[in-house]
């Protein structure tokens, strides 16, 4: 059975590292330093197995060279349209790869970035900055309905997968998808919890794709009421009530609010 532990980097990142009771190889998803990694891995007496990729941006790759040097050999999997240079084994939408003997489906998800994917499997899902807890990552080279197809991909996945997304944005998230949805007993009952695990300095995932159904306003824009709270200059004139445009004008809404 595969563990996951956070790794911190930089003031807001985590970088997952697999593991499993029966080995002392790990393997770490977007590692956007390597000092973390390898700090973690001196610790807790592993060696790194390879390195999974999502996208890539710099705070996701940037230590990918260093852990490559540091252990030789090691493969790097990453989509295959990426940019980034370092993925020794390229994937596309639909692939399997096995790591630590358990199974992940590659997910492309492009909207955050062209080229980004997820690793998942019925438990577990390494979702990147494409499916944050009650939000989503703002829309750099896709468009709002590759989006929402996208989202769709994860939506299907059982309720009880856990999600594991790449940064600490959860409360700010929450903070906004109160002002969309705000008498939803749901959401609020989540964000009194978060708040009791950040004061604490607590880590605030993973999250689940059940959980995210029923609070992330980007994951429920498939209800007609979800624009309602969103002012009219973020609502797209030529709107007519399909989920991608309820998640472009609540995309809009995030990225002035």
């Amino acid at each position: 059975m595969v563990q996951v532990k956070a790794i911190k980097a930089f003031s807001d990142n985590y970088i997952w590292c697999l593991t499993t009771d029966n080995s002392n190889q790990a393997w770490v998803v977007d590692p956007g330093q390597s000092e973390p990694v390898l700090t973690y891995l001196a610790q807790h007496n592993l060696t790194l197995g390879g390195i999974l990729i999502t996208h890539h941006h710099y705070d996701h790759t940037d230590g990918v060279t260093a852990l490559v040097d540091a252990y030789s050999g090691i493969s790097v999997y990453g989509p295959a349209n990426s940019p980034f240079k370092g993925v020794t084994h390229p994937l596309n939408d639909g692939q399997s790869i096995s790591v630590l003997n358990t199974n992940f489906t590659i997910l492309a998800t492009p909207g955050h970035t062209l080229d980004h994917i997820c690793y998942t499997n019925a438990e577990l899902a390494f979702t990147g900055d494409t499916l944050f807890s009650a939000g989503c990552g703002r829309l750099f080279e896709g468009t709002s309905e590759q989006m929402w197809h996208s989202f769709n991909k994860l939506r299907a996945l059982p309720a009880s997968c856990k999600v594991y997304c790449t940064h600490e944005y959860t409360q700010a998230n929450l903070t906004f998808a109160k002002a969309v949805e705000p008498r939803n007993p749901e959401l609020l009952a989540y964000s009194k919890k978060i708040d009791e695990l950040r004061i604490n300095n607590q880590i605030s995932l993973p999250t689940s794709i059940g959980q995210e159904l029923k609070i992330n306003p980007f994951m429920r824009s498939d209800l007609p009421t979800m624009t309602e709270q969103v002012p009219k200059e973020f609502i797209l004139l030529t709107k007519n009530n399909e989920p991608w445009e309820n998640f472009a004008s609540l995309r809009m809404f995030k990225d002035n609010f």
